[in-house]
């Protein structure tokens, strides 16, 4: 990515975001320099004046922006002069444009195009003829005799009408390629165009997804981004016909206040060509920019509602020291059955055929029990796919017969095919068969979801909307970023962790994460961060980056079971100097009281400590954090799953009823939440809160545990309407 921009640039980053100059320079020779982001966000505070990780990322890509902009303004000022036309006061637009798209305005009538109506008339010789329109000093009559003198079968204008024709074409691209004429047409299209949509092929909806769009109208201005990408979808599947509604008449007015002169001779022939540059040209031109700037807003909404919902699925509380039973279920192939146990090692799989067409139900009953028994299975988690209500049903009856029950959850299993068939299940379980792999998979899930999720490519994690809409480039680019953003948030143990979650520790690409994955193998467990550094591959820039995000666990590197950085370890000792403890101490719980007392007592006061140690306060800070709670995990603070009671069919629900559930996803007009059915409730946005909700994402996000009150059972559509309101 480029980060070299001009002064003008960061004086104008520093406005829009308002960010200091000097923290903008330090951030792009901190990126320069190689550092990544979550680096920088928490061990160059410093440098950056504490700016968090979101915001560096928000100011790398503001940064990345005006690179482009300023690269574009540079090639169209080349592009212009090599036609001979950049003028200096062309120059000066050029170089005080402020977006990509004022540039491409500006740019518009030297682009190379086919050849058009105003082309063919400029080559018959007319552009004069519409000059002399354009200054409006003749009237009608002394026009018409000017332009008999353009009428030449020659150039091929054969009669009046044609030279007036041609010149008043030449007159309306002008107008609708003129930069600031089209800024104001824009502005006005924005503020009163409204989008619509009629049914055009009823018989292709048989569930009646489109319903509400077969006769729909909204502003564009405040259409919200889901609606367009579900507009986009029924137009796509034939369903829908959807077009713009533009605000002709007013934006034809405010062309013609600007370009028609008070008292004009000829009025009329202006507001014709007017009329004809609008409709002919600019207002589809407006149309179709509007469309795709929709289009490119509402994925960029979904993708970021995509990110959030994934960085909640990741952020997801483990279950650790756990033996786990995982259940793939399926109708004809089988239910498969993998147990993992706490250090996620595959100790059985099997298969079991409850349902049709083998029906082998009390089989299947015997068979789980007793490798529960067998395996000291402390849970069961059921993947929530084809038969898993189903599946579900034995389970339940299962802990009516049994004297100990089993508790078990519902497992979203969006994903584990896709890993099931990759070339990492196959490394990491070579000796089994591709069908049990995804119940491996939906057991660690439980287990670790960050671990294991990290396995999967995000776009197949089951937590967006529209997906299959967006851009798939984007899309993963986006979704990586909130991965990497997780996993160094949470960190990483460096002896257990699989080369997947290694690839998205700061600095350590896919290659080095399996070589250090080889190195321990061959070599043992690594019991100091310094070791790593024996990893061929692993030079001293990737220790850098990573070493503070990976975890061990071991006498001889007390230190590496913190976020503190071994650039920082002669801080950290000093600071337990004073409170009179050392690095071992941190292995200890005896003295945990204690030294979590002494260690707030210099918290109280980190300003002159930081002075003495000589130490910036931000790096103290986050240094006495981290000493005084070495094992935090940033999942601990999210609920655990629900375990299962009982199973319902959609037709059981009563309106009304009140019941608990879990999000699974969330988008702009509401949440999906599992309450225990095939398919998922809907809370809409206006029944999320007895308050006014702009965004659902600030109420709530996948994984939350919350209570729902049934509204309506809509069997038909397979939807279900709940309410949050007052429960």
């Amino acid at each position: 990515m480029n980060y070299n921009v001009s002064s003008k640039s960061i004086r104008q980053i520093s406005q829009e975001l308002e960010i200091s100059i000097e923290q903008i320079k330090s951030v792009i020779s901190l990126l320069d320099s190689g550092n990544t982001i979550p680096f920088i966000a928490r061990y160059r505070k410093e440098k950056t004046g504490g700016l968090d990780e979101n915001q560096l990322r928000d100011l790398a890509e503001k940064i990345s922006y005006h690179a482009k902009l300023e690269e574009k303004i540079d090639t169209t000022k080349e592009k212009i002069a090599a036609q001979d036309k950049l003028t200096p006061e062309l120059e000066k637009k050029l170089e005080e444009a402020k977006s990509l798209q004022e540039v491409e305005d500006i740019y518009y009538p030297y682009k190379p195009r086919r050849e058009t109506r105003a082309d063919k008339a400029e080559a018959r010789g007319l552009k004069p003829l519409a000059k002399v329109i354009w200054k409006q000093e003749l009237n009608l009559t002394d026009l018409k005799n000017k332009a008999e003198k353009f009428v030449d079968p020659d150039q091929d204008v054969s009669s009046l009408k044609e030279a007036l024709t041609g010149a008043k074409d030449i007159l309306a691209d002008k107008i609708a390629s003129d930069p600031e004429l089209k800024a104001l047409s824009r502005q006005r299209y924005w503020q009163q165009a409204s989008i619509t949509s009629e049914v055009k092929e009823a018989e292709i909806d048989e569930k009646g997804v489109y319903e509400q769009y077969y006769d729909f109208t909204q502003p564009i201005k405040n259409i919200p981004p889901f609606r367009v990408l579900a507009m986009n979808r029924g137009e796509e599947e034939g369903v829908l016909k959807v077009k713009i509604d533009p605000p002709e008449e007013s934006i034809i007015k405010r062309l013609s206040r600007e370009i028609i002169k008070k008292n004009s001779p000829l009025k009329n022939l202006l507001k014709e060509i007017i009329d004809d540059a609008f409709n002919r040209l600019l207002g589809p031109a407006l149309e179709r920019e509007a469309r795709s700037e929709l289009t490119e807003k509402a994925a960029e909404h979904a993708r970021k509602v995509f990110a959030d919902n994934l960085e909640a699925l990741l952020l997801q509380r483990p279950l650790p020291d756990k033996v786990i039973m995982g259940i793939d279920p399926a109708f004809r192939t089988g239910c498969k059955i993998a147990i993992v146990d706490r250090e996620s090692n595959v100790l059985k799989t099997t298969e079991i055929y409850p349902h049709a067409p083998q029906k082998k139900w009390d089989q299947a009953k015997k068979t789980i029990k007793e490798l529960v028994a067998d395996h000291e299975v402390d849970v069961i988690a059921c993947g929530n796919g084809t038969a898993s209500q189903e599946t579900e049903e034995l389970l339940n009856e299962l802990n009516l017969d049994a004297s100990q029950k089993i508790p078990y959850t519902i497992v979203d299993e969006a994903g584990a095919s896709v890993y099931s068939a990759s070339e990492l299940a196959s490394e990491e379980l070579p000796d089994l068969d591709v069908s049990l792999r995804g119940a491996v998979s939906i057991a660690r899930r439980l287990q670790d979801p960050l671990a294991e999720h990290v396995k999967i490519d995000p776009r197949s994690v089951g937590v967006g909307l529209y997906q299959h809409d967006l851009d798939n480039k984007a899309l993963l680019e986006e979704l990586e970023v909130v991965v990497e953003s997780v996993v160094n948030r949470v960190g990483v143990n460096l002896n257990t962790a699989s080369p997947a979650l290694l690839a998205y520790v700061a600095g350590i690409n896919s290659g080095q994460s399996k070589k250090i994955c080889d190195f321990r193998e061959k070599k043992g467990a690594f019991t100091t961060r310094e070791q790593l550094r024996s990893v061929k591959g692993v030079g001293p820039a990737t220790f850098k980056q990573a070493a503070g995000f990976l975890r061990i666990y071991s006498e001889e590197d007390p230190l590496a079971r913190t976020p503190i950085h071994p650039e920082s370890y002669s801080i950290a000792e000093r600071v337990l100097a004073k409170v009179d403890f050392e690095p071992p101490d941190l292995l200890t719980v005896a003295q945990e009281q204690e030294f979590t007392e002494k260690l707030s007592e210099l918290k109280g006061n980190p300003g002159n400590l930081a002075q003495e140690l000589e130490v910036g306060l931000p790096t103290l800070k986050d240094i006495l954090a981290a000493l005084q709670a070495p094992d935090r995990d940033p999942r601990d603070e999210v609920p655990p799953p629900i375990f299962r009671t009982g199973v319902m069919d959609l037709t059981d629900l009563e309106v009304g009823s009140i019941m608990q559930g879990t999000v699974r996803n969330v988008g702009d007009f509401g949440a999906f939440v599992d309450i225990g059915l095939k398919i998922d409730g809907l809370v809409h946005i206006s029944e999320l809160a007895d308050h006014y909700v702009e965004d659902p994402s600030q109420i709530l996000r996948p994984g939350d545990i919350i209570k729902v009150k049934v509204l309506d059972v809509d069997e038909r559509r397979e939807r279900i309407s709940l309410s949050c309101k007052a429960l």
